[in-house]
């Protein structure tokens, strides 16, 4: 499936277009939110908390919690999968409450669970670039029919906004 490739240079624009992407997600959505430590996956999701109507300064990492519930517009379920020693433990959590429920599911190192996510999902992947500490590549790939439309609408968005982003589509 056709994935959406967007270059960030800020930590701002890494949110900025975390808050973009929630304008389009929907009640009963996961994004699995996938990059090493430090690539800004946090910083991404509080991005998509301010377009969910939360106080981005509210999110933080749940790497020791493993769930925080954030409640906005539409509920915000910020996992962290990272500490888990087997994937079963994931099931301990009640998951599917949260990922068949009101809110908006991301999963932050959801590769290590990924068996366990829905049929369709969102794939977000963020890399560092190498050539400037503050600048990313966040990589936007479909599970599913769904998520093809959204990120269809995140491009045309991008396109028709004067942000400077610079983006393309890449057919892997």
């Amino acid at each position: 499936m056709k994935a959406l490739i967007v270059s960030t240079s800020s930590p701002e624009e890494t949110m900025d277009l975390g808050r973009r992407l929630a304008r389009w997600l929907s009640p009963g959505d996961t994004v699995n939110l996938v990059g090493d430590l430090g690539a800004g996956k946090t910083v991404f999701v509080k991005g998509m908390a301010a377009g969910l109507g939360i106080d981005p300064a509210r999110v933080t990492s749940p790497t020791f919690a493993l769930i925080h519930e954030y409640t906005g517009d539409v509920p915000l379920f910020h996992f962290d999968t990272y500490r888990l020693k087997h994937p079963e433990e994931w099931e301990n959590l009640g998951y599917e409450e949260y990922l068949r429920g009101s809110g908006i599911s991301v999963v932050e190192w959801g590769d290590l669970v990924e068996p366990y996510l829905p049929s369709e999902y969102l794939q977000v992947k963020i890399e560092r670039d190498g050539t400037q500490e503050n600048k990313r590549t966040v990589e936007f790939r479909p599970i599913g029919r769904r998520f093809q439309d959204v990120i269809q609408e995140l491009g045309k968005e991008l396109q028709h906004a004067d942000t400077g982003y610079r983006y393309r589509y890449d057919d892997r």
